[in-house]
């Protein structure tokens, strides 16, 4: 009999590996198993900041295995301006996960990071080498040097008691149940609500910056997949990559032109150049997934952007968009 906790079940990559557990054929490959319980606990089941609550949820649930993927995550602008409460927090959060498993016995743990706890100056592509290479971006200090601790921590549980815990690395993840709030949204679904907001009102949709950077996306449904793979047959400490081939990258001007496309707007559609780029492209090798995982079908980009908008269109009232326009 097994046990898996998903940590940061109500988020993103949660309800995907959720959607995945309940709709694939049980024993397939991404499928439940025989005997296996899956618990998917958000906010609301206990602060994972705190130790008494974690342990509480820990004796409640006993996993025998753990997806952490509960975090402190938030945009550009709030990474900024609350860099400790994002390195505090997240520091916390994975301490007192790793420690209970560690004190309870569970057999496995996949954690999840982030490829912005990359050092902003490095050589492209990323790959599993080069995380503690450089110092990270300035704006996400705090954010990327907890998440780079998993890593560390990963390392010392392995040397000093032999467990099995892991993490992986996702791109620019996107889908169903993402964080559609104007004010802290990634680009995706930011996009996807400020142009669903244009078409409901009759107003120019205006995109920020030139459009020509390039991003890997990957499909939550996908990644969920994955993640669930990496649970059956990754047993190694060493973070891995879990991403589209770097000939996947899409620019932000595709995506905009697939977003006005699925949400049906007609009015104008323009771009800001006065607006920063950001990064012009950060691009990540999937080579080392690709050797291990065998024959993998990513949902093409237009496919899982279309379903992601369809979505978002028939779950408005109930999805996290902030403050309503």
């Amino acid at each position: 009999m097994s046990v898996i906790l998903v940590t940061g079940g109500s988020g993103l990559v949660g309800k995907a590996i959720q959607y995945v557990i309940e709709t694939e054929p049980e024993g397939s490959r991404f499928g439940k198993k025989p005997g296996e319980t899956w618990v998917f606990a958000g906010s609301a089941d206990g602060d994972l900041r705190d130790q008494a609550q974690t342990k509480k949820l820990f004796e409640k649930y006993k996993p025998t295995h753990v997806i952490h993927l509960a975090a402190l995550v938030g945009g550009l602008f709030a990474n900024m301006k609350y860099k400790l409460d994002f390195l505090r927090d997240n520091v916390l959060i994975n301490d007192n996960v790793l420690h209970t498993s560690h004190l309870t016995g569970v057999k496995k743990v996949i954690s999840c990071l982030s490829t912005c706890v990359y050092p902003d100056k490095v050589e492209y592509p990323l790959d599993e080498t080069k995380i503690h290479l450089g110092l990270p971006h300035d704006s996400n200090f705090g954010y990327a040097y907890a998440k780079r601790m998993v890593d560390v921590s990963n390392h010392a549980y392995k040397d000093q008691f032999g467990h099995n815990f892991t993490s992986a690395i996702p791109t620019n993840v996107f889908g169903p149940h993402d964080n559609y709030d104007l004010e802290s949204a990634h680009v995706i679904p930011g996009l996807v609500h400020k142009c669903y907001l244009a078409k409901k009102n009759g107003t120019p949709f205006v995109v920020g910056g030139t459009g020509k950077p390039l991003r890997q996306f990957i499909y939550s449904q996908d990644l969920a997949k994955l993640f669930i793979w990496m649970l059956r047959n990754y047993d190694d400490v060493e973070p891995l990559i879990l991403s589209v081939d770097e000939t996947e990258e899409v620019s932000i001007k595709q995506v905009a032109d697939a977003i006005v496309k699925a949400v049906g707007f007609e009015g104008e559609y323009t771009f800001d150049t006065a607006r920063a780029d950001g990064q012009f492209r950060k691009p990540a090798s999937n080579k080392k997934l690709l050797s291990l995982v065998g024959d993998f079908q990513f949902t093409p980009f237009e496919q899982a952007l279309d379903e992601s908008v369809k979505w978002f269109l028939e779950n408005y009232d109930t999805a996290r968009t902030g403050k309503q326009q």
